[in-house]
């Protein structure tokens, strides 16, 4: 069921009035309800998935809190790890580990031929398996002791708002919340629901619209020069922003409208003035949860700094690879560690030579973005291939900026429906900072300064400009 769908509007409704109408005892069991509903709306097999999970970790969990036998804890919790990250290679990973160990029985004529598995990937696999394993991580580690109450777990793992696409809840965060007894509370609904008129403005009426020049201009790509090559990589750097984004502003109101808090998960990412920056900017949840789970395990930076280098490629490898079974998105992660590591290494040198003058802030920012928009293309093309010929348009543009060139920019798009989109993304880019700091003020219980004028006038917004195509959010591929 996509946020953005008729049926929604229908579903979400109903769901909360039914809840605040329950009892406090029986509100658990309908979300836990409400929440397999919503996800069996896309596959109902697949809800095995996320109770054989639920299943599993629940009782490893319960397992491992019975004993102080190490060995015998570290066993429970390898079955964990065996069988969620098993769940991950069967459906998302077989083929492309199938496909690459083909090319080298191919390469090394090894007559032998693998099997080719049409599976559908399971719609926010790569989220539930991550939120359930930081809970038996949790466990193991005595950080948390484990949840008695089968419901209570599984609505953990399940939970609607924010079960395809995130926020990557902790158990010792979301957990407690499900006992709480929540009151209805006209102020924090209000604001619930101006966050998720937020992103639905997000996602109709930028995303899904500069995603239709986008997909035009790469599924196009070697007709199209480098004006519109930069155009459409900018535009998908807001799509892909505004798209997710939206997506957990939805998620975080609809949880506020019934009276739990997720975490934040972006907070104006394209104003990073370095790597770092944009990285406890962007997707925040999954970025925490690796340097949690990955990163500090593996000794963080307090090993040697040949060690803590390497740690920091393996964990952006292992993002990029989380993000699709694709060497596009691994060299999209061993992209970003490397200029990671660079701005690390040459900072204060950096520093030193330049200072730390506004002009010097304004050029980190510059270069921060220049080099994040081209390792989005990695994100967005369909193959190494297509983002080598892309990149090579990109850098030789300053050298082929033809009156032709400029005019190719309208063949993947007309004229006047270009203009709109520039006119709406330079709108959003001047409102979207204010009103990020209206949506951090709803984290106090207050609503959108001016709400009673800016609620009508985004819903209009979204009524004229938004596109109604029931287009799925780009992050439930992972």
């Amino acid at each position: 069921m996509l946020f953005n769908s008729a049926e929604f509007l229908l579903f979400f409704p109903l769901v909360v009035a039914a809840y605040f109408l329950l009892p406090a005892r029986g509100r658990v069991y309908w979300l836990l309800a409400a929440s397999y509903y919503f996800y069996a709306a896309w596959k109902l097999e697949y809800v095995l998935l996320i109770m054989g999970s639920t299943l599993v970790d629940f009782w490893v969990a319960q397992r491992m809190a019975a004993t102080d036998h190490q060995p015998t804890r570290r066993r429970w919790l390898y079955l964990s790890l065996g069988f969620n990250l098993g769940l991950l290679a069967i459906f998302k990973y077989a083929n492309f580990l199938g496909e690459n160990l083909q090319l080298v029985f191919d390469n090394f004529n090894i007559m032998a031929e693998l099997p080719h598995w049409d599976f559908l990937l399971p719609v926010g696999i790569s989220f539930y398996t991550f939120q359930t394993l930081a809970y038996t991580l949790d466990v193991y580690h005595g950080r948390l002791q484990p949840e008695r109450s089968l419901a209570h777990f599984a609505l953990y793992v399940s939970f609607f708002p924010q079960l395809v696409a995130g926020p990557i809840e902790r158990a010792g965060r979301l957990l407690p919340q499900f006992r709480q007894k929540m009151s209805f509370d006209a102020q924090r609904i209000i604001g619930g629901v101006q966050q998720i008129i937020w992103g639905l403005c997000k996602k109709l009426v930028i995303a899904d619209r500069l995603g239709v020049y986008v997909g035009q201009v790469y599924g196009n790509y070697e007709a199209a020069d480098g004006p519109a090559l930069w155009l459409a990589t900018i535009f998908f750097a807001l799509q892909i922003y505004c798209d997710f984004s939206g997506y957990s502003d939805i998620a975080i109101g609809a949880a506020r409208v019934m009276g739990f808090e997720l975490m934040d998960n972006f907070h104006l990412p394209y104003l990073a003035r370095s790597p770092r920056e944009f990285w406890a900017r962007w997707h925040i949840s999954l970025s925490t949860w690796f340097r949690d789970y990955v990163y500090i395990p593996l000794g963080g930076n307090r090993v040697k700094r040949g060690r803590w280098l390497l740690n920091i490629l393996l964990v952006f490898a292992l993002s990029g690879l989380w993000h699709g079974a694709n060497w596009n998105f691994v060299i999209w992660g061993v992209g970003h560690a490397t200029l990671l590591i660079a701005s690390l290494l040459l900072a204060k040198t950096w520093q030193r030579v330049l200072g730390q003058g506004r002009g010097v802030k304004l050029l980190n920012w510059f270069l921060t973005l220049l080099f994040v928009l081209l390792l989005w293309v990695f994100f967005r093309a369909e193959n190494l291939s297509q983002s080598l010929h892309i990149l090579t348009e990109l850098l030789s543009t300053p050298f082929n900026w033809t009156a032709a060139a400029w005019q190719n920019l309208f063949n993947f798009r007309e004229a006047g429906r270009l203009y709109l989109d520039l006119f709406l993304v330079l709108a959003f880019i001047l409102a979207d900072p204010w009103l990020d700091g209206q949506v951090k003020r709803l984290r106090s219980g207050e609503s959108f300064r001016y709400g009673p004028l800016i609620v009508p006038t985004l819903l209009a917004i979204i009524l004229i400009f938004g596109y109604f195509g029931e287009v799925a959010f780009i992050y439930f591929q992972f």
